[in-house]
């Protein structure tokens, strides 16, 4: 992976007006959201500025919650969301006269990380929800068949991320069911590079994360969808074919049909160009 884009990336220079609504657009683009999609957003960027310097672009994480909310109170061009929006969001925005337009720009597998010297060969859909949910009966590598040599280490340290995240939204919906609640000794960190870095730190560890966030001191498990047979890790093809089991679409949100320069952006995201982007940061892109 290459070396993480820092929390704000601006690319190209300009004189940057107070606000940041739609009525700028011209001078900058403000991108802001998931944290699943940071990594990505702030490539694209930096390949969009090479080839337009004049059109500035800002992007900055915090989750889909805070996208979605700074795109509600007109203070960004593109919410990033790796979640649709809820229907209290839209009510929101139309009672605030903003009118949100989806783009789908790629798709991620969640994948689930452990410790690259854990010897986990793969889970079930009812292994994860017992592993991570509340009232879930596995907490301990020993009941999953394996020894980590003490009882402090076979206790499994579990990585999740915060509420307002499209991940966490994304990962508790598919694994937990819809009213399904985490437990409450669940590790809530804040961003999808976090989770991973926990779990590179202890053997014990297991979380679940962006797959484009992998990096060599963590391994990825594969995951027998409810009712199959075989494990399935999260690929470009097991994504796009919807096979892998916790695999979703990412977003982009504008306020209304984009216009100018966001729209000339938003169709470079979705042409070949934008896609290669995607693809080289490990992100899954759009199946032509």
């Amino acid at each position: 992976m290459m070396k993480k884009l820092p929390t704000i990336v601006l690319v190209a220079a300009s004189a940057f007006l107070p606000s940041c609504g739609q009525s700028h657009a011209a001078t900058e683009i403000e991108n802001v959201g998931s944290d699943t999609l940071l990594e990505v957003a702030g490539a694209l960027a930096e390949s969009y500025g090479a080839i337009k310097p004049e059109v500035p672009i800002s992007v900055s994480g915090g989750g889909s919650g805070v996208g979605v909310a700074a795109l509600i109170a007109n203070d960004c061009e593109i919410a990033n969301c790796s979640r649709p929006l809820k229907d209290k969001e839209l009510k929101l925005a139309e009672k605030n006269g903003v009118q949100p337009v989806q783009h789908v720009i790629g798709f991620d597998g969640i994948a689930v990380f452990v410790h690259k010297d854990n010897p986990l060969v793969s889970l079930t859909m009812e292994q994860l929800n017992a592993i991570f949910g509340e009232g879930g009966k596995i907490e301990s590598w020993k009941d999953l068949g394996m020894d980590m040599g003490s009882e402090e280490a076979n206790l499994i340290q579990l990585g999740s991320r915060q509420n307002n995240s499209g991940t966490y939204e994304c990962f508790r919906e598919k694994v937990l069911g819809k009213k399904g609640r985490f437990k409450q000794r669940c590790n809530n960190l804040n961003g999808s590079k976090d989770v991973v870095e926990f779990c590179a730190s202890s053997k014990s560890a297991i979380g679940y994360s962006g797959l484009a966030y992998k990096t060599d001191d963590v391994r990825v498990v594969p995951i027998t969808p409810a009712g199959g047979a075989d494990a399935i890790a999260p690929t470009v093809a097991t994504v796009q074919d919807n096979s892998y089991p916790i695999a979703r679409p990412l977003f982009m949100y504008t306020n209304g049909e984009p216009q100018g320069e966001i729209g000339a952006y938003i169709n470079w995201i979705k042409g070949a160009d934008g896609q290669a982007v995607l693809d080289k940061k490990g992100y899954v892109p759009l199946a032509k």
